[in-house]
């Protein structure tokens, strides 16, 4: 088996070289890949993302946000979070077997102390019921990745505002993810396991998966000037593409209604591929003009606050909405926390 681990704590780099070593690489033998993250969201292939994520929060915070090629649900990393794959041939026992390749990481974190944990239902681990890794699948032309999370000391209050379901009333079709009780690894090892660095505890990792006493002889897969461009090729195309990340978002509706002081504002709109595709406002506010030139100026336009700040900078709000700001609508009408 070679070995890989990526310099970069970016989420969309390491998803782009996953990506990129299934689709590419010699896969004569298996890659073990591993990737720590800066703090990201990274959601599921057909999730909506509007529904999965508190944007006001994650805009604030600095967290990336991308989507994988893979299915499942969303997930938060930030630098306490050790992410694996399996990169390898599809030899048609590979395929929807979570089994297979979480058996040899269980095997590494029983060594390091933590015992009680198992793959629970299709594709979690688990520790005393509570879970600590995610895992997913994608396959394509024969060959395949697994990969998975390990949350090894991940700042739990983060998860919980990251990914927080939005207060509005939404209806969409996307899959939602199922918010279940997670633990931390760290306080399940032993107790010289538990001050290992992120990168320590990656690479113990690595040592019991590869059976190696030393990292050194591991054999690598060379990323060279080639990889790396194949790598820039999909982060255009996918991961660092707004399209691809909020675009791909199943189409929802949603209402969004607040009572300022100087009148009451109720959106109702729909939205498809990231972008406004219906819009009625609603309200008692004292504008002089017809609102039906807001609502014609917002179709199309992408659903996110910088997209519908430059529609409000062209008009003047007072004409339509009296009183109130425009930085006040702008807010109501895209965010959701």
């Amino acid at each position: 088996m070679r070995y890989v681990t990526s310099s970069s704590t970016d989420i969309r780099y390491n998803l782009a070289l996953e990506t990129y070593l299934m689709e590419h690489a010699d896969l004569t033998e298996p890659i073990l890949y591993f990737y720590i993250n800066s703090p990201c969201i990274i959601l599921g292939r057909y999730q909506n993302a509007y529904e999965e994520i508190n944007q006001k929060y994650v805009d604030d915070h600095n967290i990336i946000i991308t989507r994988r090629t893979s299915g499942g649900g969303a997930v938060f990393d930030d630098l306490g979070n050790v992410s694996f794959s399996f990169i390898t041939k599809d030899d048609g026992d590979a395929v929807g077997n979570f089994t297979r390749f979480t058996e040899p990481v269980l095997k590494a974190l029983h060594q390091l102390g933590a015992t009680g944990a198992k793959l629970s239902g299709r594709n979690d681990l688990q520790i005393d019921g509570k879970k600590f890794s995610g895992n997913a699948m994608h396959a394509q032309n024969g060959r395949l990745f697994a990969h998975g999370t390990l949350m090894y000391d991940v700042d739990l209050t983060q998860i919980e505002h990251a990914l927080n379901v939005p207060k509005d009333k939404i209806a969409s079709k996307g899959i939602k993810s199922v918010h279940s009780r997670v633990t931390n690894l760290k306080p399940h090892f032993r107790p010289e396991f538990q001050q290992l660095t992120i990168e320590q505890f990656r690479d113990k990792l690595a040592q019991q998966i590869l059976e190696l006493s030393d990292l050194n002889a591991a054999k690598r897969y060379p990323i060279n000037d080639q990889v790396q461009q194949g790598v820039q090729d999909l982060l255009d195309q996918y991961y660092q593409n707004w399209d691809w990340v909020y675009g791909k978002s199943p189409a929802f509706s949603l209402q969004h209604r607040n009572h300022f002081q100087a009148g009451t504002v109720d959106y109702r709109l729909n939205v498809e591929n990231g972008k406004i595709s219906q819009i009625k406002i609603y309200g008692d506010f004292f504008g002089q003009g017809a609102i039906q030139d807001v609502e014609q100026k917002l179709l199309g336009v992408r659903f996110e606050k910088q997209a519908v700040t430059a529609v409000f900078s062209t008009f003047d709000v007072s004409f339509y909405f009296g009183k109130i700001k425009a930085e006040e609508l702008v807010n109501l009408l895209v965010e959701q926390g």
